[in-house]
Order: structure tokens, then C-alpha cells, then sequence
């Protein structure tokens, strides 16, 4: 265990990120001046600890574990009255005194010497790649670099000097955001808003999933009753901004596809029905498991005017689709995909994991290879994720009981955050050597290895042309996103970089019976 020891309960979700990237797999627990610790002192489990001192015009943090302690002091100017002011969250000067203490904590955390985290310590450290950026929009922060002015040379800078940030990071983020500034440049997202319309239904649930969502066969009773509630919900939301373009519908999940042919073609008339869809506007379904895809919903999407859709076989290895607990076989991701583009699909995305347990490079390789004999129009590469609320989580931590007996053959977390962040590296080099461009990213909070990671990421690369605005939109919060269905999020942007988000329910009957609240919430946010 880690402990971090605050001279006061402020930052402490940013400190205990930014320790964790450090050391995968090891728990924490920050204390305040002042509280009393649960456990009543130390206890034999301490690995180490870190002492932060906050005050107005120095910061000071102290690393200790066993036969070595070091203590460092970086002095803050500005605004005086900043640590007395009643509300520090909103005072301009906290950003600046935030990347001071985490660079400090960062270079503290990186000059620990191996040789004394390796005797007798459990301890496996992993410099993160995005240094102190610990947030799961890092191009966020590059993108706000940009737009204030700077020259591309000063953000690399600022990025590397700020927030130490690795170099190849820094190429990729630097990338992916000028891509992004380009694409949103393209679109008046100021005068429009775009719409997401969220299906819990899923065939089966993943080993790995944990959002929440109702595999048909046991909940598929309730799919009209919650067709009603959503088309009530979305003809609320139609009447939020008459005077604004839409800019892109996203219909996600779940599956949506788990719906029956004549269940999306009433919710896609219903979208169609009360929303100004005008040319240019784009329009996805993640049509997801190829089990649950048809011709006649693939038909019925295309007659509407659907042009993107997602056929996601996460992997093209057999052994490993039968262990995760997708029901479906890599021939009949092949068939959906032909399928699709017979009907007339031009623009088709493929969604692939990495770190699927059991899998390796070469499995990756091989998966991209087939891949390459469809050839998408893009592809999403995900780092894999364990929340506690998957059931893989259980089993993995099994399998550490299991591997901790062991001499050899188990790797590490260091091992495994190696094998995740080559797997990326093979992926990248797939996409440029097909023509694929980066185009959006978000950091994953738990994924390389299995406990965490310090540098994996979704990346989403797509040829030119075929890049989706939604996804840009939903991570880099440029636009108001009103959303519908059982756990969406409305998001209202006002301002330049403000936000407010309103949440539905994500129980499925309670969403059913609580709709009429849903809107009352909406109506409320939109109101202010």
C-alpha cells in the first residue's frame, strides 16, 4: 500500500492519480492534517509514503519507504490571496499552482532509485508516458495550447517542461488534436448541437463490460416499454433548439442492433420525425456484435439515411471470442461486414481491444491482418479496461492468486504494461501503413495490464473523409450533446469552456417509470 499524507484536503484526487500511474496495481490512501486514519497508525503493509505540504508560496513533497527518504521544495508566486480564497476551485491562479506540485510529485516519484524500490520491495514502478497528465482527455490540453496562440514548438515545449510528458506522447497528441482542429473547423458547432440516443440491450454481456446494460433474452420483454419512454424523451428534446442545425446523431449502447428490424425502424423515423436533419449532418449507429446483425436492419438503417456504422469484432481470434462471452464467431463478423457494404455502406468502423486476456502480439497481428482483407473505412483501438463491475475483474484476480505462487511465467505489471504499449505500437504502424490517420483519443483510467497503466489509450484513426465528428465533439466538449435513454448524459456547453451535465437514470425500468423526471431535469438544465 501507498500513502499520501496532505497538509490539507485539496488536490488529493489529482495527487493519489498521478502516484497510482506510478505504480500499477498498488492501492492507496490519502490522509489530511488532521484526520484520523481508519487503520489507527501505520501498518506493516506501507510501502511508501508521500508527505505533501501545501501553503502560499511553497509546496514541499517528501518520498519515504525503506532506507531512503528525500524531500524537495519549489517555491509558487502569484496572486497572494489564492490559498485564503473561499472558493480555490474557481481562482485563475490554482491551474499554475496545480502543474507546480504535480511536475514536483512526478519528478520526486522518477528519481526514487531502481536499486531501492527493487530491494525488498514490492514495488513496481512505471514512468507514465503522459507524465503528469492524468485526465482522460490529454489532447484537451494541447488543443487549449493551440488555440491560445501558441506556435507548435512552444505546446511541444510546454508539454514536455509542464507536463513531462514523453515524446512520443507528445507527437501524438500534437497530432491528433491538429487533426481535430481541422475537422471542427469544417463544422458550425457554435450554431448546432448534436444528439445521442443510448440501447442498453446487448445480445450477451461481455466478460469485460461493465456498463450497464440487459442482455435481450432476459430483459427484451421491456423493449417496447422503453421504445415509448425514449421516443417521449427524444420528442422532448426536439423542442430544445429549433433554431439549431444538428450537427451528428449517434445512436450507441449496448447494442443497438439487438433491437428487432421493425424496433429501429420506428426509432430511427421517430429521430427523423422531430429533428431538422438538413444535408451534411451525420448520422451513426453502432451497429456492434455481428451477431446481431441482419440484412433487413442493415436495409432499414441504409433507407434512412444512416451512413456510418460500427461492426465490432474487438478481436479475429476464435479462442479468445469464446472466452470473453461473445457469442459469435469471426465468420460472421466477416459475413455482417460483406453484408454491409453490399447494401451500401461506405462508411464502416471496426472497434478492436488490446490486452484481451490470453492474447498476445502475435494474436494482434493476426487479428489486424484479417482486418486488412475488409478493409474499414476506420478503426478504434482500445487498451482494455477492468473496473471492479466486469466479471473479468473476478477472474483475473484470481488468476494473480494463482500466478503469486509462482516462480516464473507470470508477468509483471511492468511486463504487461510493456506488451499493451507494444501492441499499440503495432496498431499505430498498421493504421499508417494503411492509410489511416489518428484522428481522436482518450486515455483509459484502468487499463494497461490489468490494474492500470501509464500510458494506454483509445485511439480512433479513419481515412480521410471518414472520420466521425461525434467523437471528436463528445471528447473535446466543443458542442452542446443532448442525450436520451437509460444512463445518457446531456451535456450544455455555455461559455467558452463550461460545462453542465444532466443524467438520466441508468436502470432500465426505473428509467421507464421515471421518464416525465428525466425531461423535468432537462428542462430544468436548459432553463438556466
Amino acid at each position: 500500500m501507498i500513502e499520501i499524507n496532505l497538509s490539507e484536503r485539496d488536490f488529493d484526487y489529482e495527487i493519489q492519480a498521478l502516484v497510482n500511474s506510478f505504480f500499477p496495481g498498488q492501492k492507496s490512501v490519502v490522509t489530511a492534517s488532521g484526520e484520523e486514519r481508519k487503520d489507527g497508525g501505520y501498518s506493516e503493509d506501507i510501502l511508501l509514503i508521500v508527505n505533501v505540504s501545501l501553503s502560499m508560496k511553497q509546496i514541499s513533497v517528501e518520498v519515504v519507504c525503506k532506507d531512503y527518504s528525500l524531500k524537495r521544495t519549489e517555491e509558487v508566486t502569484g496572486t497572494k490571496d489564492w490559498h485564503k480564497n473561499k472558493d480555490k476551485t474557481t481562482h485563475p491562479y490554482r491551474t499554475y499552482y496545480k502543474n507546480v506540485l504535480k511536475k514536483l510529485i512526478f519528478e520526486q516519484l522518477r528519481d526514487i532509485p531502481a536499486e531501492i524500490l527493487s530491494a525488498g520491495h514490492s514495488l513496481k514502478r512505471v514512468i507514465p508516458l503522459w507524465g503528469t497528465m492524468t485526465g482522460v482527455r490529454p489532447t484537451k490540453i494541447v488543443m487549449n495550447e493551440m488555440l491560445s496562440g501558441k506556435d507548435a514548438q512552444s505546446v511541444r515545449n510546454e508539454l514536455k517542461t509542464t507536463y513531462c510528458c514523453s515524446d512520443e506522447k507528445i507527437e501524438l497528441g500534437m497530432n491528433i488534436a491538429s487533426k481535430e482542429l481541422e475537422l471542427l473547423l469544417k463544422h458550425d458547432c457554435e450554431n448546432g448541437y448534436s444528439l445521442y440516443i443510448g440501447i442498453p440491450f446487448c445480445p450477451t454481456t461481455c466478460l469485460y463490460c461493465s456498463f450497464t446494460s440487459y442482455p435481450y433474452e432476459k430483459f427484451g420483454y421491456l423493449a417496447e416499454q422503453y421504445l415509448e419512454a425514449l421516443e417521449k424523451e427524444i420528442r422532448y428534446l426536439a423542442t430544445v433548439y429549433k433554431d439549431k442545425k444538428v450537427t451528428s446523431i449517434y445512436v450507441g449502447g449496448g447494442t443497438p442492433t439487438t433491437l428487432t428490424a421493425t424496433q429501429l425502424d420506428t426509432l430511427i423515423k421517430c429521430i427523423k420525425d422531430n429533428f431538422p436533419l438538413e444535408l451534411g449532418y451525420e448520422f451513426t449507429i453502432e451497429a456492434g456484435r455481428p451477431d446481431s446483425i441482419t440484412k433487413e436492419k442493415l436495409e432499414v438503417m441504409y433507407n434512412h439515411g444512416v451512413r456510418r456504422i460500427s461492426v465490432n469484432p474487438q478481436t479475429m481470434q476464435q479462442k479468445t471470442l469464446n472466452l470473453i462471452g461473445r457469442k459469435h464467431t469471426v465468420e460472421q463478423t466477416v459475413e455482417a461486414f460483406r453484408m454491409a457494404r453490399k447494401i451500401g455502406f461506405d462508411n464502416i468502423n471496426m472497434d478492436l481491444i488490446i490486452g484481451l486476456p490470453g492474447e498476445d502480439e502475435n494474436d494482434f497481428s493476426d487479428t489486424l491482418r484479417q482486418i486488412k482483407e475488409l478493409n474499414p473505412d476506420s478503426l478504434t483501438i482500445h487498451s482494455l479496461v477492468v473496473k471492479r463491475a466486469s466479471r473479468l475483474r473476478s477472474v483475473l484476480d484470481e488468476e494473480e492468486k494463482k500466478n503469486a505462487c509462482k516462480t516464473d511465467g507470470a508477468l509483471s505489471e511492468n511486463d504487461k504494461a510493456a506488451v499493451m504499449e507494444k501492441m499499440l505500437e503495432t496498431g499505430q504502424r498498421f493504421a499508417k501503413s494503411e492509410g489511416y490517420e489518428p484522428y481522436y483519443m482518450y486515455r483509459q483510467k484502468n487499463s494497461a495490464g490489468h490494474f492500470g497503466s501509464s500510458g494506454q489509450e483509445n485511439i480512433g484513426y479513419a481515412r480521410k473523409g471518414k472520420e466521425c465528428i461525434y467523437n471528436i465533439l463528445i471528447m473535446e466538449e466543443k458542442q452542446t450533446i443532448l442525450a436520451a435513454g437509460a444512463g445518457a448524459s446531456t451535456k450544455k456547453k455555455f461559455g467558452e469552456d463550461k460545462v453542465k451535465r444532466c443524467e438520466n437514470v441508468k436502470d432500465i425500468i426505473s428509467y421507464i417509470s421515471r421518464v416525465d423526471e428525466m425531461i423535468e431535469r432537462k428542462q430544468s438544465l436548459f432553463e438556466d
